[in-house]
C-alpha cells in the first residue's frame, strides 16, 4: 500500500512502460492480470519499494505482454533532506536493488511515457 503523505501535494509524476525483450527465439509471456505482469517484471523487493515510497501509484496492462505504471511522490514535510524524502528514498532504494541485481526479474525494455494513467 502506498504512503499517504499528500498534505503538501504530490510531485515528480512519472509514467513508464515495460515490455519484454523479443529475441525471436521464445514466445513472449502473456498476462491476464496486472498482478501477473508485476510479478513477471519486478522482484518482491522492488514492488515493496514502489508501495512504500510512492504516494500515488497506478498500474495497467499494455496489450497482454507489457506493463505501464504512473507514480507520484508526496513529501514528509518539514525540514527533510531531499535524499530522505519519498522520491529520494525511491531513487536510493531502487539503485541499491539494481546494483544487487534484485530489481527486475527478466530482460526488460523500459521507456518513459507522457500519457499518464491519472
Amino acid at each position: 500500500m502506498t504512503n499517504n503523505n499528500n498534505t503538501y501535494g504530490t510531485f515528480n509524476k512519472r509514467t513508464q512502460i515495460l515490455t519484454q525483450v523479443d529475441d525471436g527465439s521464445t514466445a513472449l509471456t502473456t498476462f491476464a492480470t496486472v498482478a501477473e505482469a508485476k510479478s513477471f517484471f519486478y522482484t518482491d523487493a522492488a514492488l515493496a519499494v514502489f508501495n512504500e515510497c510512492c504516494t500515488e501509484l497506478q498500474w495497467s496492462l499494455v496489450d497482454t505482454t507489457g506493463l505501464k505504471y504512473t507514480m507520484t511522490f508526496g513529501t514528509k514535510g518539514g525540514p527533510v533532506a531531499a535524499a530522505d524524502d519519498w522520491a529520494g528514498q525511491f531513487t536510493s532504494r531502487t539503485t541499491a536493488l539494481i546494483n544487487a541485481k534484485n530489481f527486475l526479474k527478466n530482460s526488460t525494455q523500459i521507456q518513459n511515457a507522457d500519457s499518464h494513467l491519472f
